[in-house]
């Protein structure tokens, strides 16, 4: 109360004004003797202790009686009071003591040096940046957006993953690196896999330090799960917990199972599939011709894979023995673990046959290369026909001598002959040898067969060179032509299995682009073709790209440091596209993003293949120097 209050007189009552101080003034009991009449009156708050001890000693015959809300007021001459102290909490040392003894000159003082405009800061204190007061706030923090095309530069960087973009995504570190890999399609299983747990086969190269300890390893990895949290399965308490407290908090599993066996039973039931651990088997066949650049596996027969080494050789192995031992494992693709589906999968009908002869070295070794190469592929029109290429620009073809098909081969030998393959299971014939045009560098470095025609082969060369030839016109190419003006080397190719007059290329500047191979002929040697997109974005060379098997429009592209999957089909709503060049309205701007971009993939190092699985949709395997990768984006 900072002023003694008033009463308003009512109708009946006396006409004076009563106060707090009147009522103590007048009290008889009270007697007041002559030294405190002559000392000034102080609050309660302001006296001294040793003035508070003098006023405790009191009597029964002289009681002391204080008004706990009493305090020092000034009349003015309008009558008013006011507060002479009003403590805000901030004082210094010399208010307060002037305040305490009643030294209006030391008041007046320490008022007049806290008025005093401040001095400014000296030292480090100085270079501290003063906050304008004008609005009341600090300047707001600029937040950048996250471009996988320009922050990959920030060496030793960990990026921390998104669960919530993938479905599902397992990942391996493999005991030596691998350049290659490709996808093993599964027999017993069947084709468009939605349903968790996945299985994925692949079959893979490696680079090891020494040409001896090469090997190529057949993966079978089952019990693939779905990420938790992602569409279609939310995350159970145990995980929630996990993910809050972190990897050394640890569930007390024997209590909890003990306490609510009802809940345990419902998560049984509903999410069967978060507790399967992912299992991994392999074989492997030794490779003694040295490091592993290319390996493919046959369309028409999953049991034969080309492989492509770095010392010039060509080996085919056959690897059906060990896909069937891997097929009759107790941890097999086939089901066996969920309950729905054991009674079904020990059903003798339902498993593979005995298992073959395990032969561990290649049935067919071909050294008739020049130089090593990387480009080898199987065709998908002409069972068994297969084309290689080196790096001196020398292109080969091969046919098979005998049935390729399983089903061919048991018709055409009978099922006693599990083996056909030998020696003499292909002719190889040199087709092609390096162009005039680009004698220098004449690499070849990607080939691919046409999906409709059996004769049609595309290649990719050093130079900035895709050649389209037909091997029914040995030692000519149908079509030349120099994609890249600045001459980058076309690492890679892809033929798109759904449109065939679609062949996609990635070059060693980091731009891939889409040809229409219906216009990839020009007037000139010296004209350029026209592509239908062309891609600048990457800051890297292109180290492989596919086209997705099922969606026409869709392409899976990697480079150094990731893998990106685009649709084409998407355009740009660009009001502005009218006035810029068809290279900008493309996306072609090195380190933007285009609007055709659906998903990016990184933290690998130096990615090198990347393929979709042809079974199971919109799942990707990928191999780089730290390991392979299994995931399947949650927007696809």
């Amino acid at each position: 109360m900072g002023k003694k209050s008033k009463r308003i007189r009512k109708s009946g009552e006396d006409d004076n004004i009563v106060s707090d101080s009147d009522i103590s003034s007048s009290n008889d009991n009270n007697p007041r003797t002559a030294s405190d009449e002559s000392e000034p009156r102080k609050a309660p708050a302001l006296r001294s202790v040793d003035e508070q001890q003098a006023r405790a000693a009191e009597t029964a015959d002289n009681l002391q009686c204080e008004d706990p809300y009493e305090d020092i007021y000034e009349e003015e001459d309008d009558g008013e009071y006011e507060d002479v102290y009003e403590s805000s909490g901030d004082e210094d040392e010399e208010y307060m003591e002037a305040m305490a003894t009643g030294d209006d000159e030391g008041i007046m003082a320490a008022t007049a040096k806290k008025q005093q405009p401040q001095q400014p800061p000296k030292g480090p204190a100085a270079s501290i940046p003063t906050i304008d007061m004008d609005d009341g706030s600090a300047p707001a923090a600029q937040i950048k957006s996250y471009n996988p095309f320009e922050n990959h530069h920030a060496a030793g960087t960990p990026l921390e993953m998104d669960e919530s973009a993938y479905k599902m995504h397992h990942a391996l570190t493999p005991e030596w690196p691998s350049l290659t890999l490709d996808i093993v399609p599964d027999k017993h299983l069947g084709d468009h896999r939605t349903r968790f747990p996945h299985t994925v086969t692949m079959v893979v190269g490696s680079q090891a330090d020494g040409s001896g300890k090469n090997k190529v390893d057949v993966l079978r990895m089952s019990d693939l799960s779905r990420i938790p949290g992602s569409l279609g399965r939310e995350k159970t308490e145990k995980e929630l917990d996990d993910e809050m407290l972190g990897e050394e908090w640890k569930h007390d599993d024997d209590e909890d199972n003990s306490d609510d066996g009802e809940d345990d039973e419902s998560v049984d039931n509903n999410s069967e599939e978060e507790e399967l651990d992912p299992v991994l088997e392999h074989y492997s066949f030794p490779h003694a011709c040295g490091g592993i650049n290319r390996i493919r596996v046959c369309p028409h027969n999953s049991d034969i894979v080309g492989v492509w080494s770095d010392s010039g050789v060509v080996s085919l192995y056959d690897i059906g023995g060990a896909l069937d031992v891997l097929d009759r494992s107790s941890s097999s693709s086939l089901g066996i673990r969920r309950k729905e589906d054991s009674a079904a999968a020990t059903s003798k009908s339902q498993l593979p046959p005995a298992a073959r002869r395990m032969r561990k070295d290649p049935f067919f070794v071909y050294s008739g290369h020049s130089a090593e190469g990387y480009a080898i592929d199987w065709s998908r029109v002409t069972p068994g026909r297969l084309a290689t290429a080196d790096c001196d620009g020398n292109v080969h073809v091969w046919d098979a001598t005998h049935p390729v098909a399983p089903n061919d081969i048991v018709a055409e030998y009978g099922k006693k002959r599990g083996d056909p393959w030998g020696n003499s299971s292909f002719s190889v014939k040199p087709t092609y040898s390096a162009h005039g045009d680009n004698i220098d560098n004449p690499s070849v470095e990607d080939l691919q067969w046409s999906p409709t025609e059996a004769t049609v082969l595309a290649s990719a060369e050093c130079g900035g060179y895709v050649r389209i030839y037909d091997v029914r016109c040995p030692g000519k190419a149908m079509i030349s032509n120099k994609v890249h003006a600045s001459g980058a080397d076309v690492n890679v190719i892809s033929w798109n299995r759904l449109v065939g007059n679609l062949l996609a290329s990635g070059g060693d500047d980091g731009s891939f682009s889409v040809w229409d191979l219906r216009n990839f002929q020009t007037p000139g040697p010296s004209d350029a073709p026209k592509p239908l997109a062309r891609f600048q974005s990457h800051r890297t060379p292109i180290t492989s790209l596919e086209w997705h098997p099922t969606d026409e429009s869709m392409i899976a592209v990697s480079d150094d440091h990731g893998t990106y999957i685009y649709d084409l089909s998407i355009e740009e709503d660009d009001p502005d596209r009218a006035g810029k060049s068809d290279e900008e309205a493309a996306g072609a701007v090195e380190g933007e993003i285009p609007p055709q971009l659906l998903f990016v993939h990184s933290g690998s190092e130096m990615t090198k293949e990347v393929h979709w699985h042809p079974q199971i949709p919109s799942c990707v395997a990928t191999t780089s120097l730290s390991g392979f990768s299994v995931f399947i984006p949650s927007n696809l």
